[in-house]
């Protein structure tokens, strides 16, 4: 399960058994978690957030959209 960014207390990741899925996050804090698609940057799953950590969820991911694409595809392409 690697973790790709500790930011704010949110802790974004992907699962090493999710690689038959398109590429994605999940983003989790406390007891909640969401599954964002880096394709285009849209919401997957939201267990827990509200809509303003959504919406801080989903910026930092476009704003990290091309790193955590790399990492995926260099952990996935093995």
């Amino acid at each position: 399960m690697p973790t790709l960014l500790r930011w704010k207390g949110y802790r974004f990741f992907f699962y090493s058994a999710d690689g038959w899925e398109p590429a994605h996050i999940h983003v989790a804090k406390d007891r909640n978690e969401a599954k964002i698609w880096l394709e285009n940057v849209t919401l997957a799953v939201n267990i827990g957030f509200s809509a303003k950590e959504l919406n801080e969820i989903i910026k930092k991911t476009r704003d990290e959209r091309e790193p955590f694409l790399k990492v995926w595809h260099d952990h996935f392409a093995n």
